[in-house]
């Protein structure tokens, strides 16, 4: 698939380019497997003096004399024998006395598994170094979670050494659409939810339907499920390396919120025991979830519903995973007959999230979310403030426009008029044909 977008990324890495020529810099590109971290790396680097070096599972002298000869090819001779990380980088430091260049080192997180305390090293000669060289260091890495502990928790050694973070996201709605229309100018409404539905903008997703030519609703689903397809384990490729020996657990909890049991009480009943641990793991380790609240709610309230941020696991938590046993006997048709009969009504429900995404990306908003009260009833598909121009909008979501109703929507909004007393509301009816 042809490179899209990403401009606000590569501005941001050119502007820490350009500082790196004054003074050191040290980045960190932190985003979910498959979101294109080395491919928005290498499109960065290709006019520039770089070296870059891939951390792989082997055996620390083994990846030393590979990164030393990837140095000499661009000029960066290191002299002797290496056969550990921290005198490589040293001398990889010291060149940057010399002349400016970009470093970078992907999958950096595997250093966990050859050596931990190449970490401590690195720390110590970039505290050693840094005021005294003109260097672009970069690294990521594609499991989220220890990426995010080497740099973030206080007790690492790294904590505190960034001097810039990148967050790289799934692209936008409008992005989708971009490429959707590329390959497929007479795309459909069908045809661009179903896209949102199973990649929600992940570029590797994207790129390996749009290289199929699975541009249709139907030929995207032909492709899922086919038998070689990707889609079938990554799920499993994603996340057992993040959840370790706990990964059955985690499972089973994201199976049930995908298949709706979003209280923890619910989770509970089915389990068998406090899930609360890992819920909060889900939450604020790996950031696989979110607890949902209705808007204005009071911070301590209980009324929460949990929910899977990204589209893909949503998809195969609900889809995939509990029909292990369809894939295992080679029933990939029924598998699909599957799909098709249950997608109509999940659909429904990411036509709602994709809506608060569009509102937050093309309009000027300080809160987007949902309501339902403590009953759950009295439920409002879409909620977007402006607390600054005092607007608010409402909407009723529902993929069949003919199932919309104003006057049903107004008299349940009836229910916010004591936070919205000073606010101009607009209600908006939205549908598929809408997106």
């Amino acid at each position: 698939m042809l490179f899209f977008d990403r401009k606000t990324e590569l501005n941001a890495l050119n502007r820490i380019a350009k500082q790196s020529r004054k003074t050191a810099c040290f980045t960190v590109l932190i985003g979910r497997r498959r979101i294109g971290k080395t491919k928005l790396l290498l499109k960065y680097i290709q006019k520039q003096k770089f070296l870059y070096l891939f951390v792989s599972r082997s055996s620390e002298s083994v990846l030393c004399r590979q990164f030393q000869k990837q140095a000499a090819a661009i000029g960066i001779n290191i002299f002797g024998e290496i056969t550990n990380f921290r005198d490589l980088f040293e001398q990889l430091l010291l060149f940057a006395k010399t002349a400016h260049y970009t470093l970078v080192i992907d999958e950096f997180q595997e250093f966990e598994n050859i050596n931990k305390a190449i970490f401590s090293q690195i720390q110590e000669l970039w505290d050693k170094h840094k005021d005294n060289i003109k260097l672009n260091f970069i690294v990521c890495g594609s499991i989220y979670s220890l990426m995010t502990k080497i740099f973030e928790n206080k007790k690492e050694p790294l904590f505190g050494r960034l001097t810039s973070k990148l967050i790289i996201k799934p692209f936008a709605i409008a992005v989708q659409k971009q490429i959707l229309k590329k390959y497929n100018p007479k795309y459909s409404k069908e045809d661009l939810l179903f896209l949102y539905s199973i990649t929600g903008g992940v570029p590797q997703y994207i790129s390996l339907l749009m290289d199929a030519k699975a541009t249709t609703k139907d030929k995207m689903l032909d492709f899922v499920v086919r038998s070689e397809s990707p889609f079938l384990n990554d799920g499993k490729d994603l996340l057992i390396s993040e959840f370790g020996k706990d990964y059955g657990v985690y499972f089973s909890i994201l199976q049930l919120i995908a298949a709706g049991k979003n209280s923890q009480s619910e989770i509970d009943s089915v389990i068998g025991k406090n899930t609360g641990a890992y819920l909060v793991n889900l939450e604020k380790e790996y950031s696989l979830i979110e607890k949902n609240k209705p808007m204005f709610s009071k911070p301590e309230s209980r009324n929460a519903k949990f929910r899977i941020q990204d589209n893909f696991l949503r998809f195969w938590f609900r889809f995939i995973y509990p029909n292990q046993t369809l894939i295992e006997m080679g029933k990939h048709k029924l598998l699909k007959s599957y799909i098709s009969k249950n997608y109509e009504q999940y659909s429904g429900l990411l036509l709602e999230k994709f809506f608060r995404e569009k509102f937050s990306e093309e309009q000027d908003f300080t809160k987007i979310g949902n309501y339902w009260d403590n009953k759950g009833e009295n439920e409002i598909d879409l909620l977007a403030i402006n607390d600054f121009s005092k607007t608010a909008t409402i909407a009723e979501i529902k993929k069949n426009k003919n199932k919309l109703n104003e006057s049903k929507l107004k008299a349940k909004a009836s229910i916010l008029q004591k936070h919205l007393e000073n606010y101009k509301v607009n209600f908006k009816l939205l549908s598929i044909e809408n997106m």
